[in-house]
């Protein structure tokens, strides 16, 4: 390392003097430089989550951490803000075995009576506030994802016994079967025909905190699948899973219209369809503009939804709404406008009904 020479009493030698500046320029790059990248990895992975083991007694947290199912947790991480991230059908079932104290130098989670369910990722980071408006400190997080083991449920148990998980060619497909146990053997198998389907570990992929990964979904993936784990003893089987491949554009409602007359007489009954084919796991939701609206002229409006099949191994999600004029009069003469929306955007189509 270039520094500063040590002191000695030797006599200095001609020219020894003339060395000084340059030793004095090089100096504080490298050093610096070092501690600095050393600062800052320290900043980065610094934790703020641990685990109380015994009255005063705490573990700071690996990636991953087992608990036989039954023990009590609890976690703590520093700072006078913290957020929580937990599984979340504890937040669904309003759990009065989880509570969360914020505390004056920390946040306190304890989970009482674990069960296998409880499995999953628990997190939490500080929120730096100014104002009303809050954000995540990335400097300070914690992270672990905790397996609670159970002979009885080697799998984490699910509030369904069967469930729908749809193919989608741009972007990978997760058959949720994760286990308790993470050592356990799991392997995935077709109904039908009986099978078992090979995980390659480049396009088929087994992660205990996941479950099977499909990275690359095709139309042949599609069919009825469930799971199997070992772990010494009988082996387990998991609840069935539905693969449905889906094909369709991604983006606004693909809306039509449909109208049962566009010319109606008096007393008729008007009926006037919106329709949108989109993604089976995409929620669309409707809006009406009708001649007798101002007029609060009553009308029935009916929405529903189901999934179809196009073409071989193509699943879509057929949404209907229905707007229904029962006694058709003058203030109904006019354009019906509907407006179908989803999370990429909306469309609007009309259709005019006469007299």
């Amino acid at each position: 390392v270039i520094g500063q020479p040590a002191k000695s009493k030797r006599p200095k030698e001609p020219g020894e003097n003339k060395i000084k500046p340059v030793n004095k320029k090089v100096k504080p790059k490298n050093p610096r430089m070092k501690e600095r990248e050393s600062v800052d990895s320290s900043l980065k992975s610094q934790s703020i989550m641990t685990q109380m083991m015994d009255k005063g007694h705490f573990q700071k947290l690996a990636a991953t951490l087992s608990l036989a199912a039954g023990q009590s947790l609890e976690l703590r991480c520093k700072g006078s803000n913290v957020t929580w991230n937990y599984p979340s059908y504890l937040d669904t079932f309003k759990d009065s075995r989880l509570s969360i104290k914020q505390l004056d130098r920390y946040s306190q989670l304890i989970l009482a009576n674990s069960t296998a369910a409880d499995t999953g990722e628990y997190s939490c980071w500080l929120q730096l506030c100014n104002g009303n408006k809050c954000r995540k400190d990335e400097t300070k997080t914690g992270s672990t994802y905790i397996f609670f083991t159970d002979k009885e449920e080697l799998f984490v148990p699910t509030p369904s016994y069967f469930e729908i998980v749809y193919l989608n060619p741009d972007k990978p497909a997760v058959i949720p079967c994760r286990v308790t146990t993470p050592s356990a053997k799991v392997t995935l198998h077709r109904e039908f025909p009986a099978e078992e389907i090979e995980t390659d570990g480049t396009d088929i992929i087994y992660d205990a905190k996941k479950g099977f990964v499909f990275q690359h979904p095709t139309s042949d993936h599609k069919g009825i699948v469930y799971c199997k784990a070992e772990s010494q003893g009988a082996p387990q089987i998991s609840i069935k899973y539905h693969l449905l491949y889906v094909e369709v554009p991604k983006g606004p409602p693909s809306t039509t219209m449909a109208v049962s007359s566009s010319r109606a007489g008096l007393s008729d009954r008007v009926r006037v369809v919106c329709t949108v084919l989109g993604e089976p796991d995409v929620d669309v939701n409707f809006r009406w503009q009708y001649p007798g609206q101002e007029s609060e002229r009553p009308v029935i409006i009916q929405n529903f939804w189901r999934l179809i099949k196009r073409g071989i191994g193509y699943t879509t999600r057929i949404s209907k709404s229905v707007l229904i004029v029962e006694d058709f009069e003058d203030t109904d003469v006019g354009n019906y406008v509907c407006t179908a929306q989803n999370l990429q955007g909306e469309t609007t189509v009309a259709t005019e009904v006469e007299l």
